[in-house]
C-alpha cells in the first residue's frame, strides 16, 4: 500500500547490481546512495559488482539477507559508519558474519564456497564517502586477500588501516549533473537563498534537484558553502561537489579570495560570479596567481557585481542574498530569467511580508538593480598577479597550530593524518588568536584628543578585539610610528604611566558597538566621537604592526588595578578572545568580563548551547591562558546536567583542598613552620592575597620536592588546590529555565560556593529560535507562532526565595558599572550566586548594531529590571534587595514595537497582539 501511494517500495534488504556479481558491498544509510551511483557506473563497464542495501537493522533478519545476495558472490565488504571500541568488529559486520556462518552450516547452503567477508568503516567524523572511495573498496575486494577492518576517507598512518583510492575517479552520473557552489558568510542569507533557489527550480522545471549546506560551528560570520545539483535523472550523489566539478561558483564575499583557492573546484568552462567593491579595472589583479592561471587554463567565464553597494543603497545592511540569487538566475540557463525573478519576489513576500511592506520593497528594488548591474568581466587575460593565499595561521604559530589547527581552518582537515592528532584528545588553548578572519571592512580608531579613558569600548566589545594596557612611557620608545598612547588620566595613576587602546584589525568584525557606547563627542562635530569607524584597507598594515607591538607590552599588575572601576577592570587581560560568536553578540561581553576578573583561577562548566559552540568547538577555542600559563579550565557538559556537573567540580576541588590542608598539617614538622602557618591562614579575598598565596604554594612545592616520602608526593600532587579556585557554571536560558532547571535549583539549594551565569536570550538561540520558559509573553518564536501566551518565568525571584543565594539581574548595555559590580560581588560571595544577564540576539528580529539600544529599552520599559540581592546585607540588618534601575520611563509598547519577535504578531494576529501587550504591561506595572 505504501508503494502504491508513494511509488517507493522497500524490502528488508534491497539488492542492486549484476545477477552474477562476485564482489558485493553491504551497508545502510545515505552512503548506500553514492554506492548505487558507483555500481551503475561500474556495471556499464561490465564489472561484476553488487550492492546490498540494509533497510531494517533491528530486528535483524538473517535469512532475508542470505536470499538477497547473489549465489555467485565470493567477496563481501560490510561497511559500518561507526567504531565500536573494545569489540572485534562493528555491529553490521558482526551480524553479517554470523548470518553467513550459520547459513553455511545449514543443510542446504546457497553458496558453493563461503564468501570472504571483510569489514570497513566509512564516514567517521563526518568524513566524505564518495564514489572514488567506493571504487577503492571494490578494487580492494578484487585482491587475493582483501584488507579487513579497514577505514576509508581517513589517512591512518598509525595502524595503516586506510584503503588507497583514486580521487580523480568520477561516475557518469556526476558528469551528467549541473553542479553549483556558493561561498557565503553565516547570516548573510546565502543558505536561505539557495534553499529557495532549489525549490524554485524543482517546482518550475523538469530538473531533479539536490542541496547540501556545509558550515562550521561558528555563528554569524562563519564560512558557508552551498552545494547545489541539478539533473534530468534522479540524483543519488550523497557527497559534496569535488575538485574540478563545479559548473558555477559564486563568491559572495571577496575575503574568500584571500583564504581559499575557490577555482580549484571549477570545471572546464565554468562560470564564476564575484561580489566585489573594486572598480572593474582592478578586479583581475585581486585574484591570486593560482586563480588567474585557473581562469585562463579552464576558460572560466567571469561575472561581477557590487552587491554590498546595492544592499546599502536599499537599507538591507549586510544581507545580499536576494541580490546574488537574482544574478545566479540571470547568468545561468537553468530556467528562464523572468519567471525565476517573479518566483524570487514571491519568496521575498512570503519570507519578509510579516516584517512590513518596506522590507519587501527594499528587496524587490535590490533584485531589479542586481539584474541591471551584474556584468561580464572580459579581457585578454595573462597571469600577472603577485598575490598568494594568506596563510591560515601566522608563521609564528606553534607547530601543532600550523600542522593541525591551520589545516582545519584552511578546509583541509580531512587530509590530516592520524599521527598528528593528540593521543589524549587535549588541544591547545588560545588558538582563536591565530585565525584572523578579517571580517570587518571598517575598524574602530581612537581619537586621543577626545578619549577620557573610560574603558567602555573595551567593555562592550563582543570579540575582545579592543584592549587597553597601562605601562611606563619609556616602554613605547621603540613603538611603531603610528602607535598611539598617552598619559593615563585620573588621580589613581602616577605620572609617566601611559595608556593605549589598541584594536586587533584582523580580528575585528566591524560590529560598531564600541562606537555606539562611546559617550564622548566632539562639540564642534557631534557625529565624531572619541572612537570612530574607519576603512580598514588604508591603515590595516599599520594597525597590524601596532597590535603586534601592543601584545608584547607587559600586562598591568593585577594587584594595582582598581577593578571596581571600568577603567581599572579593562586593564586586566581577557582570557576569552576572538570567539566565533555572531557579530555584535549579546552574550560574549559577559563571559569576557568574567575571564578578565577571575580567568586565572576559573573552572568552567559550560552547558551545551551557543556559548559551548563558540567557546569550545574545533578547530579553535577563544579560552586562553596568560603569560604565566594560568587560565580557565573549561569543559562542556550536556544540556540537562550542567549545574550538577559544575557542582561536582566544586565538591572535587573542595575535597582536594581538605586533603591538602590535612597533609600540610601532618607534614608541619618537616616543613617551614611559618610557611605552613601562612598558607593555612591565607586571606585570598583580593588580588594581592591571591598572588601571595601562589608564591607561598610555589615555595611549598620546592620543599616538598626535596622530601622523598609518600605523604610529600601526595601533597605535591594536590598542592595547587591550596590556592583559590573560582567555579563558574555557564549556560543559556534554554538550559537554566527549562531543560537543566531541576539541576540548577538543586545547586542553588546546596549552599555551595559556585557562580552561575545565565546568558538570557529569552529563546533557544543555538537550535533555531524555539520558545523557552524565558520567552516573554507575546513574543513570536518556534512553537509560539501566535505569540507566547504565558509570562516569562521569574528565575531571579525563585532564587531569592532561598534567601542565601546572591542574585543579580544585569544588562551591560544599559548600566555597565552595575554589571561590573554584580560580577565582583557574586564571585566574592561564599555561597551560590546567580547572575542573569540580558543578551539581545538575532533571534529577536533586531540588527545587533542596535544591541545596546535594545538593552536600554528593555530596562526603561520595565521588561528587564536591574537588581542585586546580596544576603550579606541582611546580616547587617539592611534590605538584601537593591534595585539598580528606576521605575519604567516608557510604555512597554515602545520596547515591544522595536523588535520583530513582538511586532510581527501585530501583522498576523493584531487582536491577540494587543491583548498580550496589555497583559505584559500589567505585569510590569504590578512588578514595580
Amino acid at each position: 500500500r505504501f508503494a502504491q501511494l508513494t511509488g517507493r517500495q522497500y524490502r528488508l534488504f534491497d539488492y542492486l547490481g549484476a545477477e552474477d556479481a562476485e564482489r558485493v558491498l553491504v551497508l545502510m544509510g545515505s552512503g548506500a546512495e553514492a554506492a548505487e551511483e558507483t555500481v551503475d557506473h561500474l556495471l556499464a563497464r561490465g564489472e561484476k559488482v553488487g550492492l546490498l542495501k540494509v533497510r531494517l537493522f533491528r530486528p535483524f533478519a538473517p535469512q532475508y539477507l542470505i536470499d538477497a545476495l547473489p549465489p555467485t558472490v565470493t567477496n563481501i565488504a560490510v561497511l559500518d559508519r561507526t567504531k565500536e571500541p573494545g569489540a572485534e568488529g562493528e555491529p553490521l559486520y558482526k551480524d553479517v558474519i554470523t548470518a553467513l556462518a550459520e547459513h553455511q552450516m545449514s543443510d542446504r547452503p546457497r553458496f558453493k564456497a563461503p564468501p570472504k567477508v571483510v569489514g570497513g568503516r566509512y564516514g567517521l567524523g563526518s568524513k566524505e564517502f564518495s564514489p572514488a572511495m567506493i571504487k577503492g573498496i571494490y578494487d580492494e575486494l578484487a585482491k587475493p586477500q582483501a584488507k579487513n577492518h579497514f577505514t576509508v576517507g581517513i589517512i591512518d598512518d598509525v595502524q595503516g588501516r586506510n584503503l588507497a583510492w583514486d580521487p580523480t575517479f568520477r561516475t557518469d552520473a556526476n558528469r551528467n549533473t549541473r553542479q553549483c557552489l556558493f561561498y557565503g558568510l553565516g547570516s548573510d542569507g546565502t543558505v536561505s537563498a539557495n534553499k529557495n533557489s532549489i525549490k524554485i527550480i524543482g517546482d518550475a522545471t523538469d530538473f531533479h534537484v539536490q542541496a547540501y549546506f556545509v558550515y562550521d560551528s561558528k555563528k554569524a560570520g562563519a564560512t558557508t558553502v552551498s552545494h547545489l545539483r541539478f539533473s534530468q535523472s534522479p540524483i543519488n550523489s550523497s557527497y559534496l561537489i569535488g575538485a574540478d566539478d563545479a559548473d558555477f561558483i559564486a563568491c559572495h564575499h571577496p575575503v574568500f579570495l584571500e583564504r581559499y583557492e575557490l577555482l580549484d573546484m571549477a570545471a572546464e568552462g565554468a562560470t564564476f560570479l564575484l561580489n566585489t567593491e573594486l572598480e572593474r579595472d582592478a578586479i583581475w589583479a585581486s585574484f591570486t596567481v593560482a586563480s588567474q592561471r585557473q581562469i585562463i587554463d579552464k576558460n572560466i567565464k567571469l561575472y561581477c557585481i557590487n552587491a554590498a553597494a546595492i544592499a546599502e543603497r536599499h537599507g538591507m545592511g549586510k544581507r545580499i542574498n536576494t541580490i546574488m540569487q537574482a544574478c545566479f538566475f540571470a547568468i545561468t540557463d537553468l530556467m528562464p530569467t523572468e519567471p525565476a525573478i517573479d518566483a524570487i519576489k514571491q519568496a521575498v513576500a512570503s519570507t519578509y511580508g510579516r516584517k512590513g511592506r518596506a522590507i519587501v520593497q527594499q528587496n524587490n528594488e535590490a533584485i531589479d538593480d542586481a539584474l541591471a548591474e551584474v556584468y561580464p568581466l572580459n579581457g585578454n587575460w595573462r597571469v600577472d598577479s603577485t598575490r598568494k593565499l594568506r596563510p591560515p595561521v601566522p608563521d609564528t604559530a606553534p607547530e601543532f597550530v600550523q600542522r593541525v589547527t591551520g589545516e582545519i581552518i584552511a578546509g583541509r582537515g580531512d587530509l590530516i593524518p592520524v599521527s598528528l592528532l593528540p593521543e589524549d584528545g587535549a588541544y591547545p588553548v588560545g588558538t582563536a588568536a591565530y585565525e584572523k578572519r578579517n571580517l570587518g571592512q571598517e575598524i574602530p580608531r581612537v581619537d586621543y584628543d577626545l578619549c577620557t579613558h573610560c574603558g567602555k569600548c573595551a567593555f562592550v566589545c563582543p570579540h575582545s578585539v579592543i584592549r587597553s594596557k597601562a605601562f611606563p612611557a619609556e616602554l613605547a620608545v621603540e613603538a611603531p610610528p603610528t602607535f598611539q598612547h598617552q598619559q593615563i588620566k585620573g588621580r589613581d595613576y602616577p605620572e609617566g604611566l601611559h595608556i593605549s587602546y589598541q584594536v586587533s584589525p584582523e580580528d575585528c568584525t566591524g560590529c560598531k558597538l564600541c562606537v555606539d557606547i562611546c559617550p564622548i563627542r566632539d562639540k564642534s562635530n557631534v557625529s565624531h566621537k572619541a572612537i570612530n569607524m574607519v576603512p580598514k584597507a588604508p591603515s590595516g598594515p599599520e594597525e597590524k604592526d601596532n597590535w603586534t607591538f601592543f601584545e608584547q607590552l607587559p600586562d598591568y599588575d593585577r594587584r594595582l588595578a582598581k577593578i571596581d572601576t571600568m577603567k581599572g577592570a579593562m586593564l586586566l587581560e581577557p582570557l576569552f578572545e576572538f570567539s566565533g560568536a555572531c557579530l555584535g553578540c549579546g552574550e560574549t561581553p559577559y563571559i569576557r568580563l568574567a575571564s578578565q576578573l577571575f580567568g586565572d583561577r576559573m573552572v568552567v562548566a559550560n552547558a551545551t548551547g551557543c556559548s559551548s559552540i563558540y567557546g569550545g568547538n574545533l578547530p579553535t577555542t577563544p579560552w586562553a591562558a596568560n603569560r604565566e600559563g594560568r587560565g580557565p579550565a573549561w569543559n562542556n557538559s550536556l544540556f540537562e546536567d550542567n549545574a550538577e556537573f559544575g557542582l561536582g567540580m566544586r565538591l572535587a576541588l573542595d575535597q582536594q583542598r581538605i586533603l591538602a590542608r590535612d597533609l600540610l598539617a601532618r607534614l608541619n614538622g618537616e616543613l617551614d613552620a611559618t610557611l605552613v602557618e601562612d598558607i593555612l591562614n591565607a586571606d585570598e579575598s583580593d588580588e594581592a592575597g591571591i598572588h601571595e598565596q601562589r608564591q607561598r604554594v610555589a615555595a611549598l612545592k620546592e620543599q616538598l620536592a626535596a622530601l622523598n616520602t609518600e605523604p610529600a608526593r601526595l601533597l605535591l600532587s594536590v598542592a595547587d588546590s591550596l590556592c583559590k579556585r573560582s567555579v563558574w557554571i555557564i549556560g543559556g536560558d534554554g538550559w537554566a529555565y527549562d531543560i537543566g532547571y531541576g539541576g540548577l535549583d538543586h545547586v542553588l539549594a546546596s549552599g555551595e560556593n559556585v557562580n552561575i551565569l545565565v546568558l538570557d536570550t529569552e529563546v533557544y538561540s543555538n537550535t533555531g529560535g524555539q520558545t523557552s520558559k524565558a520567552t516573554p509573553r507575546g513574543a513570536v518564536a518556534k512553537f509560539s507562532a501566535a505569540g507566547k501566551p504565558t509570562a516569562k518565568k521569574d528565575l531571579a525571584r525563585i532564587a531569592m526565595s532561598y534567601e542565601n543565594v546572591y542574585v543579580a539581574h544585569v544588562a551591560y548595555g544599559a548600566k555597565d558599572v552595575q554589571t561590573l559590580h554584580a560580577f565582583i560581588e557574586a564571585e566574592s560571595y561564599d555561597g551560590p550566586s546567580l547572575i542573569i544577564a540580558y543578551a539581545p540576539c538575532i533571534a529577536h528580529g533586531i540588527d545587533l548594531e542596535d544591541n545596546h539600544r535594545q538593552q536600554q529599552l528593555a530596562v526603561d520599559s520595565g521588561h528587564w529590571p536591574l537588581l542585586r540581592f546580596d544576603p550579606r546585607r541582611a546580616e547587617k540588618n539592611h534590605n538584601p534587595l537593591h534595585l539598580d534601575s528606576k521605575p519604567p520611563s516608557i510604555p512597554y509598547r515602545e520596547f515591544a514595537r522595536s523588535e520583530a519577535r513582538f511586532n510581527m504578531l501585530w501583522r498576523s494576529h493584531p487582536e491577540q497582539a494587543e491583548r498580550l501587550l496589555s497583559e505584559a504591561q500589567h505585569e510590569v506595572s504590578q512588578r514595580f
